[in-house]
């Protein structure tokens, strides 16, 4: 018998976080496990816990997702499946357990060459390869795995979902059909990271989770609920807007109207073009975070702050300025032109870094502007200030 299963599809800076603190508040009776993928998002979990409430309640437990499969979903089964212990995990940056390279093309070893296939030399368990080897263990071990997690834990909660792929997407299944209540929360946009590049469920690895679901889960009830937390607390309308049209199939995202969240907004906001001339001038007048997709991205100010799309990722400014790839410009002048899943996550995410106004460094023709954006004019002593700036 399964629990209550739930997935809210997030839209950025809707407050996501914070409601699941909020739930897990209304929990009394039984603990609570609230597990994602990166490190930083679980510090940010748990500061935010003593942010509202000023403590993590006793019965939460937060841990990362490789934390969690290690310390509950592997090493109490050792036994069922191997005879050695886990020295760890191995982050894998690439593909695991090469185990020779013919004319350029890795080789890995076959999973009937357990050890090898698992495990680097000092027994440590590959990160790419770890869901596989909780699903073997509970296979093994006729489903306690999961037994076992489902009675710890009545209530898991999954945040970031959208990061989770291969056969932590098998694990997810596992335990919605538990009795355990599985609450998931993501935003399909997001999908910037992915804890590991596993061939199974491919399909389903660029934001898919809610296909997903329907087609792998869909003898399981599973509520989706696009409503709860389909309003962004950081992002004005127009941003809203034009974030939106980077993902047309999924529902467009709106700016909430709450006093607290629309008061004192500065007098610059919108959207704007940025002309590499008038760049310099951008970044000393309106002071944005600068957002650029690597280190090695060229025509960042040195001396103003900057990020990584990456980085930024879960963070919120007031403004932000962003350095786009070729094919996000493209995609700015032609919105039917390709632009890769990485791509389009990536420049989502920097597009709704910004609270009040988001700017792109870019040169524009005598084209149509994009709907929404214009092109910023520099302030000289004759003309007085350009759009927003005062």
């Amino acid at each position: 018998m399964s629990g209550d299963n739930r997935i809210i599809i997030a839209a950025a800076g809707s407050g996501k976080t914070t409601y699941l603190i909020e739930q897990a508040m209304k929990v009394t009776n039984a603990p609570v496990l609230i597990t994602t993928y990166t490190e930083s998002n679980e510090a940010e979990i748990r500061q935010k816990f003593f942010d509202l409430v000023g403590r993590v309640p006793a019965h939460v437990t937060i841990m990362t997702w490789f934390s969690f499969l290690i310390t509950h979903g592997v090493k109490p089964f050792q036994g069922c499946t191997f005879d050695f212990d886990v020295a760890g995990m191995a982050f894998a940056v690439t593909q695991s357990g090469i185990k020779i390279v013919v004319n350029g093309h890795p080789i890995p070893y076959a999973e009937t060459d357990f050890r090898r296939h698992f495990f680097d030399r000092a027994d440590r368990v590959f990160s790419d390869k770890l869901p596989k080897l909780v699903i073997r263990c509970n296979d093994n071990s006729g489903g306690a795995v999961i037994d076992r997690i489902a009675r710890i834990f009545p209530h898991i909660f999954v945040d970031e979902v959208q990061d989770l792929a291969g056969y932590d997407l098998d694990i997810l299944a596992a335990i919605a059909r538990s009795p355990a209540r599985l609450l998931m929360v993501g935003d399909p946009r997001q999908v910037t990271y992915l804890t590991h590049h596993e061939k199974k469920y491919k399909k389903y690895s660029d934001g898919g989770i809610v296909k997903f679901v329907q087609s792998e889960l869909r003898k399981v009830p599973f509520e989706i609920d696009d409503a709860t937390l389909g309003r962004s607390h950081r992002n004005s309308a127009p941003i809203c807007a034009v974030s939106s049209r980077l993902y047309p199939e999924l529902p467009a995202s709106s700016a909430c109207e709450c006093v607290r969240c629309r008061t004192g907004s500065p007098a610059h906001n919108g959207l704007f073009l940025v002309r590499p001339s008038d760049y310099a001038d951008y970044v000393i007048r309106v002071s944005p975070m600068q957002l650029r997709d690597k280190a090695t991205s060229t025509g960042v100010e040195p001396n103003a702050p900057v990020m990584n799309f990456g980085e930024a990722k879960g963070r919120g400014f007031d403004h932000v300025i962003i350095l786009p790839t070729q094919p996000m410009k493209a995609w700015l002048k032609d919105p039917g032109s390709k632009l890769a899943a990485q791509s389009r996550a990536r420049f989502y995410v920097a597009m709704t870094r910004g609270r009040h106004s988001v700017a792109i460094a870019m040169d524009w023709s005598n084209d149509p502007l994009p709907t929404g954006f214009e092109i910023y004019q520099r302030r000289t002593p004759d003309r007085g200030s350009p759009a927003g700036i005062t």
